[in-house]
């Protein structure tokens, strides 16, 4: 069966490759900000590129962070992509004149990358931990990576009564170690694009697209 797959139209650049690589790997496309339509589709793609607040902002226009919220309440798929992940967490360093909080679905601070040459552009391995289903057949393949910051600090275990399986994530390094993907039951992301990666790229969106 098709899935149908909705890329959240917010103003975050151009998002045409994001469309034609789901399109690619299967999936019926639709790129649009309807509140309705990507709450209904078997996936909601968030893609994210330039100032995290920006793309906040952005986001607020568009009922983001209800629809987000809505969908994972009923467990149903997200995959955020670069600052697409960025916004999943509690805030950002990056400068701005408006600075707001970012989703909070995850602890931490996306932090400017302690490197000698930023942005990290460009091809990088990542190191994938054991189990994951969004790698699956790509654990060992380079992804292609556009920022210049990134959450160098995960610390989300499982504790309590109520938090039983530890998210899955992914490590990449430029200048320091960073959380290069996350897999955390319906929502996921990738710091990389995907849609930029290759053939590696398009496996790693063909295994997001037959989860959902």
């Amino acid at each position: 069966m098709t899935k149908d797959v909705v890329v959240l139209d917010y103003g975050s650049g151009n998002v045409r490759s994001a469309v034609r690589a789901l399109e690619r790997v299967g999936a019926s496309v639709t790129l649009t900000a309807d509140p309705a339509a990507a709450l209904a589709c078997d996936g909601l793609f968030v893609p994210g590129v330039g100032n995290f607040h920006a793309c906040m902002a952005g986001l607020a226009a568009a009922h983001g962070p209800r629809i987000i919220d809505r969908r994972l309440s009923g467990g149903r798929p997200v995959l955020g992509v670069c600052v697409g992940m960025q916004v999943l967490f509690e805030g950002s360093t990056e400068p701005s004149a408006t600075p707001v909080e970012g989703l909070g679905e995850w602890p931490g601070t996306v932090e400017r990358l302690p490197a000698a040459v930023v942005p990290h552009m460009g091809w990088s391995e990542v190191e994938v931990p054991s189990g994951s289903g969004l790698f699956r057949g790509v654990e060992h393949e380079r992804f292609y990576f556009v920022h210049s910051y990134a959450v160098q600090h995960w610390t989300l275990e499982p504790s309590g009564a109520f938090v039983r399986v530890a998210p899955k994530v992914t490590w990449a390094r430029h200048g320091a170690p960073f959380v290069a993907a996350v897999e955390n039951g319906a929502l996921a992301a990738t710091q990389f694009h995907p849609e930029k990666s290759g053939d590696a790229g398009a496996t790693l969106l063909e295994n997001w697209v037959r989860s959902l």
